[in-house]
């Protein structure tokens, strides 16, 4: 079996080397664009912040070495033109010689991935300009910065990828503004209460976002001096554009292969519409395993999984691959991590679901143990089912091993009932006696049941929370100007309370507002309300009393 690969950096490198351990007999070769095969594409920030040091940390596999490592032919800086999909023949060019070349295949694979969008303003062609792609994009922007080229950028694009650069530039001395068209940076990945505690965080640490503004161009003589937005030009040294990418499909034209907006359609095997033709990686379109729809997934594990699954299909199984949650995690400005997967708030409701959700701040580790933080976690859940929807989490700690929880949960199907008991690890380094995880199912279970009554950051922030009494239940007196409640000193009636007012209880993080709650409701208090997350995520003003 002759199989072609075209593209040689996540999916395709994957592909060829499953292949040929379950099958040794198959002839495999790619061919790919670029000079490099198989490197670090997720890495590359961090060269940037000398996280890692040295370019050859970001080359996972020559090819020599990954040939000899596979049995798979590689032939570098050859492009993909066209596929004839009649002939099972595929026409590429030589990069180094121009010659048009021809390679004929039993199956094709295509793995051609992505490439960063790149608007059409005025000045991209300054000095300067960067995006952030291949090694050679991150090896050109680090030594920008190391000659002190640099000392003010602009990054636009608030995604992973931009917010990865903005963080390590930062490292490195150089003051930074991180621009987005969208409302909030991280958009459609975390919902906006969320991404506007990343903004803040970010604002601390003197990364400035500056969201709802669009990037219209670029001044200066011969590099860049001035970044042009919708809002007000900004005084910098370099653009780093990090706006978003695009499938590299172009050539496919003609080819018959069914696309949707640039991504190549396939089924659960991998396979496009075409006899013998198979699609992963950047380029290709999966599915989203909650809802059934068509889901473009551009990550590095998106790619090496399907990968795997396709390379297994060639050799002869028959499996299928379920799709992707949405699964992400990023280590952001400010000392922040923050994961995600399945469906947030937003999504939720817009799928049709019937949705509760709660914000809950819970210790990542045993309080008294050094290094302890906090996570920041929102679950979101079917209130009729009471299946696990979505889980998004912040903090400086492992959010990965929450957001990892939940993608076990929500592709079993898991209800919140059956997660709220499970058998998760515990020491002190580690976790708490009660997981963090377990910690937060447990308050959106009481939530759904009735035993907390309250009211969301964003409920609170929409003014829901208007006629209420604030109500300090801090361990001692926070919140200036209001009423202070110390939960130990309730043993019946509180004197100046009475038992029909509207009292909206608010503590660091919202444990101990709920245990004020609990106490008030057994004397008699009817109309009492917890602010979830306390004033660790709202910050409450003078005004509002």
């Amino acid at each position: 079996m002759k199989v072609l690969v075209l593209g040689g950096v996540a999916a395709g490198t994957k592909v060829a080397a499953k292949l040929l351990r379950q099958d040794r007999s198959a002839e495999v070769t790619i061919l790919t664009k670029g000079k490099d095969i198989s490197y670090a594409g997720c890495g590359l920030p961090y060269y940037v912040g000398d996280v890692i040091h040295q370019e050859s940390q970001l080359i996972v596999n020559t090819p020599e070495k990954y040939t000899k490592l596979t049995g798979a032919k590689v032939l570098t800086q050859m492009e993909a033109v066209a596929v004839k999909s009649q002939e099972h023949k595929v026409e590429a060019k030589n990069l180094q010689t121009g010659q048009m070349e021809e390679y004929a295949y039993d199956k094709l694979v295509i793995a051609t991935g992505a490439s960063p969008f790149v608007p059409e303003i005025p000045g991209l062609d300054l000095k300067n300009v960067f995006v952030m792609r291949t090694p050679e994009d991150a090896i050109a922007l680090r030594k920008a910065v190391e000659t002190g080229e640099i000392k003010r950028a602009v990054v636009a694009g608030g995604g992973f990828i931009g917010l990865e650069v903005a963080e390590n530039l930062a490292a490195r001395g150089v003051k930074v503004s991180v621009l987005d068209f969208a409302p909030h940076v991280l958009p459609n990945f975390l919902d906006p209460e969320l991404s506007a505690y990343v903004e803040d965080k970010m604002a601390e640490e003197g990364i400035m976002p500056m969201t709802g503004v669009a990037l219209e161009g670029v001044e200066g003589t011969e590099k860049v001096e001035k970044v042009l937005t919708s809002r007000r030009g900004l005084k910098a040294d370099a653009l780093v554009l990090a706006i978003g990418i695009r499938p590299n499909t172009a050539f496919l034209e003609g080819s018959g292969i069914e696309m949707f907006k640039g991504t190549i359609l396939t089924d659960a095997y991998m396979k496009t519409n075409v006899a013998d033709v198979y699609a992963a990686g950047d380029c290709a379109m999966v599915t989203n395993r909650q809802t059934g729809k068509g889901a473009w997934s551009p990550m590095g594990s998106t790619a090496n999984i399907s990968g795997r699954v396709l390379a297994e299909n060639l050799a002869g199984a028959q499996v299928e691959y379920p799709g992707v949650l949405g699964t992400g995690v990023a280590k952001l400005p400010g000392g922040l991590n923050a994961g995600r997967t399945g469906l947030i708030e937003t999504a939720a409701r817009a799928e049709g679901y019937d949705v509760i959700s709660v914000i809950t701040v819970v210790d990542d580790k045993a309080h008294y143990y050094p290094g302890a933080a906090s996570f920041i976690v929102k679950l979101t859940a079917d209130k009729k089912s009471r299946k696990l929807l979505g889980v998004q989490v912040l903090g400086p700690g492992a959010v990965d091993k929450v957001t990892d929880i939940a993608v076990t949960a929500i592709s079993l199907g898991a209800t919140v009932d059956q997660l709220a008991t499970m058998d998760f690890a515990y020491a002190p380094p580690f976790s708490t006696a009660i997981h963090p995880f377990a910690h937060s199912v447990n308050v959106l279970m009481n939530k759904m049941d009735g035993n907390l009554d309250s009211i969301t950051p964003v409920e609170y922030a929409d003014g829901k929370a208007e006629g209420y009494e604030i109500i300090d239940c801090t361990l001692a007196p926070t919140l200036e100007g209001k009423r202070y409640l110390d939960l130990t000193s309730i043993n019946g009636e509180v004197p100046g309370l009475n038992k029909e007012d509207k009292l909206l209880l608010v503590c660091a993080k919202g444990k101990r507002a709920y245990l004020t709650q609990n106490r008030l409701k057994h004397y008699g208090y009817t109309n009492t309300r917890v602010l979830e997350g306390g004033i660790t995520f709202t910050e409450i003003e003078e005004e509002d009393a």
